[in-house]
């Protein structure tokens, strides 16, 4: 495929005349299919285990009532066990692409006509935001492929990590699109995102509040229905995390990943593509 582009860099002194395409994807439906990888699979998980193996799922070390097992045992048991794993494993691939192209393109937004303090402050919470991004990435497939069964102090450490970082990152992503908005004096544009991605956040700490709260109330006082509260919790977060990271596609409404061959060498700079 033959295809003429250019790139829009006042800094580079090259412009790309032509290239041969070999594959192109809409950015966006990178982004749903890779965040649908795990919503399937956590369904799946949970019906296949409530319904074929609901013993296993719901034993703790209290042996108390519970009806809601937690996301650790629906996805520590077989074969659930392998089909969360597979499904991780094609969603951490993308997730880390998308977290570079976040930060780049993000990066790329910031307005060089603004304050020298609005761009820095800009630039440093995008990278902030990108390593928390990574970290909640590879804590996730920690905590996926050490399972509790297997190794539970490992995967508490995992967990509690996952969910530290997963806050975190919410919190910087959002100060990150204020500070990028305020560059270009464009923060009103983004209110209505920002609203979402706010609630999305406090439900997420209310969720965590009340996680911890019932995980306690289950360990020590081994009450019915603690650890089904806490699994409630633990799926509401979860919900909200991967509603929050699929909020990404609203920056990214017509962008494209692109392997492409170059038939000129062009200077190595961050570019923006656009297709003619």
């Amino acid at each position: 495929m033959h295809m003429k582009m250019k790139f829009q860099n006042p800094n580079s002194e090259h412009v790309l005349e032509h290239s041969v395409v070999h594959f192109m994807l809409s950015f966006k439906r990178l982004c749903i299919i890779t965040m649908a990888c795990p919503v399937i699979a956590i369904i799946i998980c949970l019906l296949t285990a409530v319904i074929f193996q609901a013993e296993d799922v719901h034993e703790t070390h209290c042996r108390v009532y519970n009806i809601i097992p937690s996301i650790s045992a629906i996805t520590g048991v077989s074969p659930q066990r392998y089909l969360w794993r597979i499904s991780v494993a094609l969603h951490i691939g993308p997730r880390f692409i998308i977290a570079a192209v976040y930060k780049a393109y993000h990066e790329n937004s910031i307005n060089p006509a603004a304050e020298s303090k609005l761009q820095a402050a800009a630039r440093k919470w995008l990278k902030i935001t990108f390593w928390l991004d990574i970290i909640e990435i590879g804590s996730l497939c920690g905590v996926t492929y050490i399972s509790n069964r297997e190794n539970y102090p490992i995967h508490e450490k995992l967990f509690i990590t996952f969910m530290v970082s997963s806050l975190m990152h919410m919190l910087t992503s959002i100060k990150a699109s204020k500070q990028v908005a305020q560059t270009r004096d464009e923060l009103d544009a983004i209110q209505r995102i920002l609203a979402f991605k706010q609630g999305l956040f406090i439900l997420s700490v209310i969720s965590t509040v009340g996680l911890i709260g019932f995980f306690l109330e289950h360990r020590y006082l081994c009450h019915d229905m603690a650890f089904s509260w806490f699994a409630f919790c633990e799926y509401v977060i979860a919900s909200a995390n991967m509603a929050y990271h699929i909020t990404v596609i609203y920056d990214f409404p017509t962008e494209h990943l692109i392997v492409a061959r170059c038939t000129k060498n062009i200077k190595k700079s961050s570019i923006d593509w656009k297709l003619n």
